[in-house]
């Protein structure tokens, strides 16, 4: 009776037997490692078909490599959030690409206020850690999942001494932003930042409030912004979608006797936002209010305009961090990757409009 018929699961060395040939050329056909003759193995494929054989157990090589091939990747906020975010999206396809040479499944796990201590992180049975940001929270758990020897990489956070970084210039790319705003003539500019902390509140943004920011993306872009215009006013929104950036909009727009004449925005998808709701109330882009976004992605509802905005490059950010965590796994060190932003000036923008 076959192990197939037997209910027992085949194994490679049954269907070595059953196609004559040894069990290390039968692993050869199912690894692809090394090459081998079309006929032998066709023979080694059939016999597998005939015992029901699928390939190797994945457990069983995880036992061997010690290893359980995940790879976990911490998200801020809401995972139904981060992923109507064409940034994120666009940065896990570049760490699934980093990532490809291991075969190694993903983990998403959500930095979760409920847990203080990070313990969904600590104890999640996996092979590395890649985290988008990272907060006190996140930081206070990394000490464990270092002691377990397993490599962390941090795309735009800092997680202490020793975790290597994928880095953007934030600040330099948000200040060629107002600056451009600036050169145009504008004066009264407010601003519309991403989260300052994982309380997500959608308020003005005080001295006090950045003092206790966690968020580094949103603490560099707002230092760059403000080395242009120091005074100007700054609401923070909940997160980066068209909706919050249409709400904060909204509020920017109110009193109609102290408009800013631009708005510049911490992301597209925030300025596309405030761009609908100075549609709302009649106003022009650009003629009557110019707004400027970050980020460079594809985004819909502009009719013909173009966003004047700095691009960066999401897809590499990603590549770059699984490239790491590929090259840790090794027993290689990792090492800090620095990008820049490209500036693109688009027709949301022009020169300030002549006083009433």
């Amino acid at each position: 009776m076959s192990s197939h018929e037997s209910g027992r699961r085949a194994t490679i060395a049954d269907v070595a037997r059953s196609a004559g040939v040894a069990t290390s050329t039968a692993s050869v056909v199912f690894s692809g490692k090394a090459k081998v003759s079309a006929a032998t193995r066709a023979k080694v494929l059939a016999a597998a078909a005939d015992l029901g054989y699928t390939g190797p157990d994945p457990r069983a090589a995880s036992l061997r490599r010690g290893r359980s091939g995940i790879v976990a990747v911490v998200l801020e906020g809401h995972l139904r959030a981060a992923f109507l975010d064409p940034v994120t999206t666009a940065m896990m396809d570049g760490l699934t690409d980093g990532l490809a040479d291991l075969s190694a499944g993903i983990l998403l796990l959500r930095d979760d206020p409920r847990e203080s201590d990070g313990s969904a992180l600590a104890n999640a049975p996996v092979d590395a850690v890649v985290l988008i940001g990272c907060s006190g929270r996140t930081r206070a758990s990394l000490d464990i999942v270092r002691s377990r020897g397993l490599p962390v990489v941090v795309i735009e956070g800092d997680a202490g001494e020793g975790v290597p970084r994928i880095v953007l210039d934030n600040a330099a790319a948000a200040a060629d932003v107002a600056r451009h705003v600036r050169d145009l003539g504008h004066r009264d500019v407010a601003l519309v930042t991403l989260p300052l902390d994982t309380a997500r509140e959608r308020m003005p943004v005080t001295p006090a409030r950045v003092e206790t920011a966690t968020v580094d993306v949103t603490i560099d872009r707002l230092e760059g912004m403000w080395s242009i215009f120091p005074d100007a006013p700054a609401i923070s929104a909940s997160g980066s979608l068209i909706d919050e950036g249409q709400r904060v909009g909204r509020m920017l727009l109110a009193d109609a006797e102290h408009r800013p004449t631009a708005i510049l925005a911490q992301s597209d998808l925030l300025a596309v936002g405030v761009i609908r709701a100075a549609e709302e109330l009649g106003l022009r882009v650009p003629e009557d209010l110019s707004v400027a976004g970050f980020d460079g992605i594809a985004v819909d509802g502009l009719g013909g305009l173009v966003l004047t905005t700095s691009v960066q490059p999401a897809v590499q950010k990603g590549r770059a961090a699984g490239e790491q965590v590929a090259q840790m796994l090794k027993g290689e060190p990792g090492v800090t990757v620095h990008f820049t932003c490209r500036f693109r000036a688009g027709t949301t923008t022009a020169a300030r409009p002549a006083q009433p």
